[in-house]
């Protein structure tokens, strides 16, 4: 299960980036990362990145399979001595979630970091809480909708996203409720909303 240990997170500006033409392969992990984070993370969205890849432990990539048009978001969880910096060794669930069979071995990827939400603390807490409620769904998208102070020892943040399973595709809106002098979540809720 997720722990609140503090990953680092990718500060620089990554906000709509074009797609980089990249490869992905696939493991089925191991039990220990250079991370230090479970491959199991995330419901098995994880990947392993380079040593000379500019992304770090914890951030998340948007990988996009571009023969079907299937995007998933991983958490970087290891790196890969000698790989490629184009080349993202992903999980074998993440590469099935892809529409990969694993016999096929290595596929053609686009990736990005992720949306701006990878800046956003409380946005990737409610993507984690997510990505548990909805088994058999993988997020394809988020955005922050707003940030709202209703008082002057609160801070509500609202987030959308993207959810998709072989049958359907549906929209989630996360809200949490903190104190921002304590970062203390208050509250925080989770609810289907109609596209």
């Amino acid at each position: 299960m997720y722990s609140n240990a503090p990953y680092p997170y990718y500060q620089e500006n990554v906000y709509r980036q074009n797609y980089i033409q990249g490869r992905a392969t696939w493991t089925n992990g191991g039990n220990v990362t250079q991370c230090g984070i479970p491959w199991s993370y995330g419901q098995y969205l994880t990947a392993a990145v380079s040593e000379n890849s500019p992304y770090q432990c914890g951030q998340t990539l948007k990988i996009r399979n571009p023969q079907n048009g299937r995007e998933i978001i991983v958490t970087i969880v290891d790196k890969v001595p000698g790989s490629p910096q184009t080349t993202i060794n992903l999980h074998r669930r993440a590469f099935e979630t892809l529409g990969e069979n694993p016999s096929v071995g290595v596929i053609s990827i686009e990736f990005q970091p992720s949306p701006p939400l990878e800046q956003q603390k409380w946005g990737k807490y409610l993507l984690e809480v997510v990505q548990v409620a909805y088994p058999g769904y993988n997020v394809t998208n988020y955005n922050s909708i707003s940030k709202t102070q209703p008082a002057t020892n609160q801070t509500r943040e609202v987030y959308e996203y993207t959810l998709q399973s072989p049958q359907e595709q549906i929209k989630v809106r996360g809200t949490v409720l903190y104190n921002p002098a304590t970062e203390r979540i208050l509250s925080f809720d989770i609810q289907e909303v109609s596209s």
